[in-house]
């Protein structure tokens, strides 16, 4: 498998992204709205506030992309890092 057939694949994929993603919105705007809320003034924003509107997030750009693809299995709190540098959950 040549290495320069991996990045084409990968590319083409990351150029289907925005038109997959555009139907939501809705959520987006949800989870904006909410982080913002979060966060406003000198609040500090902490860590699952928004934890329902990620999932909602989440579970669209999942159904969005389709069965198979890299959201599948990752946890709301996976994808945060450490440390370490090392991702926890399944990397993207």
């Amino acid at each position: 498998m040549s290495g320069r057939g991996v990045w084409l694949r990968a590319r083409a994929r990351l150029r289907r992204f925005p038109a997959l993603l555009a139907g939501c919105g809705e959520q987006a705007s949800a989870y904006g709205r909410c982080v913002a809320a979060a966060s406003a003034g000198s609040a500090e924003l902490r860590r699952d506030v928004c934890l329902r509107e990620f999932q909602a997030l989440r579970e669209c750009f999942a159904r969005a992309v389709g069965p198979g693809c890299c959201l599948r299995g990752v946890k709301a709190t996976a994808v945060t890092r450490r440390r370490t540098g090392k991702w926890h959950g399944r990397s993207w």
